[in-house]
């Protein structure tokens, strides 16, 4: 006798239920967030099988435990041991477990009823298995809505439901896998950046928080250029792994260039000190050698007074001599230099002192007056195209890691923070730069401007840093409409408490 088909309306619910599993498949395999898709797992599943409540159980291999942060009708993480409970012994044999009457069951353990005051009935609980058909988790369902027992098409349908969820948590764990790596990656990076210069520790932190900030004050914009702008979250974190990274290319640039604090190296300043110890031994010995000579000539009657004769003459050559170093030293710092000290330098090069030997030596070598005839600064013309070349280093170093899909401009963003819109920025000198680049720019020098005193420059106030900003934007090189948000959304003193 052949089986009767079923109604058309039992035919209707179970289509129904399948569709459902199908648009939920597609829902799941879109969604990376693992916070956002277990929820979601869950709201599907209590539907499909019409339960009261679900759970969802994650395996963790490596601790032998099943953990759950997304259980109904508790609010925080569960872990229970492999073959703990009904949910365990499913994820330690792979089969299905249905309980019609959960007291009656020895496998049920009711301390969580007794915890909670939920009172369980019926039971449903089915692996979740991946590609490979491992068990990766388990799906618990409680109580049949009807009153009834969970059936066997309950069974199919939370089965099916489970295959898509494991594909899907997978695939989300696997991001937040690949987010972590980028996390410690950049982390590092930075750190080996900060190494380099410890008193620039926290800079590129700083420069990623100010920046991302002004990113989120465009949102709010409803007038200018950048009215309506919006990113998405994926472009926020594109930004900031940017900022972070954005001088990770000073590992390639020499160390002592890198930290010089004053126009002559620590190692040259040394030389130059040891030469004018020489040149004050030289006047004391030039000193005897008169009064030696005088005491002939003029007999030792006068002894008295040729040693008073060259005791003054010993000092006011000793006083010129400590006052050419002190010129010197005043050079040496990292300030503007007065266009009277480049002749004077010049003029000091004719100096000279009697080393051991008898030769006549330079007090100045060429190469050090053309070190303290740096106009402004500390760095040579050909040592500020090595600081320069950090952006190109980090260009060049951004573009060997292979980024996802939603972080493949990082190495174009970074690339762009030293550029002007007028074109006399580098390394390129493009007018054409990112909007985030723009940004990047303005947190950058405020954040150099600001930080914390260092061996080559002092803290700049807070409103003078935002002078010296306006007075970029004015002249074409910061982006003005940029400029006016970092002001009026007061990003540095809502990022950075505590801003002079």
């Amino acid at each position: 006798m052949l089986a009767q088909p079923a109604p058309l309306p039992e035919l209707n619910r179970r289509l129904a239920k399948l569709t459902s599993i199908l648009d939920v498949a597609k829902a799941m395999s879109a969604e990376r967030d693992l916070d956002l898709l277990l929820p979601l797992i869950l709201f599907e599943a209590t539907k499909v099988v019409e339960a009261d409540r679900c759970s969802l159980f994650i395996l963790d291999r490596e601790r032998n435990e099943l953990w759950s942060k997304v259980a109904q009708g508790s609010k925080n993480e569960i872990r229970l041991p492999v073959g703990s409970g009904v949910a365990g012994q499913v994820a330690q044999t792979g089969a299905v477990i249905n309980i019609p009457d959960a007291y009656a069951d020895a496998r049920f353990n009711r301390s969580f009823d007794i915890s909670s005051g939920y009172q369980t009935k019926t039971i449903l609980c089915v692996p979740m298995r991946d590609a490979g058909g491992e068990v990766t988790g388990v799906i618990q369902a409680l109580n049949k809505l009807d009153g009834a027992s969970f059936n066997a098409e309950d069974e199919e349908l939370l089965l099916a439901l489970g295959a898509q969820a494991a594909g899907a948590i997978e695939n989300a764990l696997l991001h937040e896998d690949i987010n972590r790596l980028f996390e410690g990656f950049v982390s590092a990076s930075v750190v080996a950046i900060e190494s380099r210069d410890p008193t620039t520790a926290g800079h590129s932190g700083r420069v990623a928080d100010l920046t991302v900030a002004m990113a989120q004050a465009l949102e709010h914009l409803s007038t200018g250029p950048y009215a309506h702008t919006r990113f998405s979250a994926g472009e926020l974190q594109e930004l900031r792994y940017a900022s972070l990274l954005h001088d990770f290319g000073k590992v390639g640039v020499r160390e002592p260039v890198l930290v010089k604090a004053e126009k002559l190296y620590p190692h040259e300043l040394e030389g130059l000190r040891a030469r004018f110890q020489l040149a004050r031994k030289d006047l004391q010995l030039q000193s005897y050698r008169r009064r030696i000579e005088a005491v002939k000539v003029r007999g030792h009657a006068n002894l008295a007074e040729i040693e008073a004769e060259e005791e003054e003459r010993l000092a006011r050559e000793a006083g010129q001599l400590d006052e050419v170093m002190a010129f010197i030293l005043s050079c040496n710092r990292p300030t503007v230099l007065a266009q009277g000290n480049f002749e004077r330098l010049h003029e000091l090069g004719g100096l000279r002192f009697v080393d051991a030997h008898g030769e006549a030596q330079p007090l100045l070598l060429p190469g050090e007056i053309q070190s303290l005839s740096i106009a402004r600064g500390t760095l040579s013309p050909e040592e500020r195209r090595e600081i320069e070349s950090h952006v190109e280093h980090t260009y060049r170093f951004l573009s060997q890691i292979p980024w996802t899909r939603t972080l493949r401009r990082v190495p174009e963003i970074a690339y762009a923070h030293h550029e002007k819109l007028d074109g006399t920025g580098y390394p390129r000198a493009e007018k054409d730069i990112p909007v985030q680049s723009r940004m990047m720019s303005i947190c950058d020098i405020y954040d150099a401007l600001t930080a914390s005193d260092r061996p080559y420059k002092k803290a700049v106030p807070h409103t003078l840093a935002l002078d010296i900003l306006k007075r970029e934007s004015d002249a074409g090189q910061l982006d003005p409409a940029l400029y006016t948000v970092f002001i009026e959304a007061d990003i540095p003193r809502r990022v950075l408490q505590g801003v002079k």
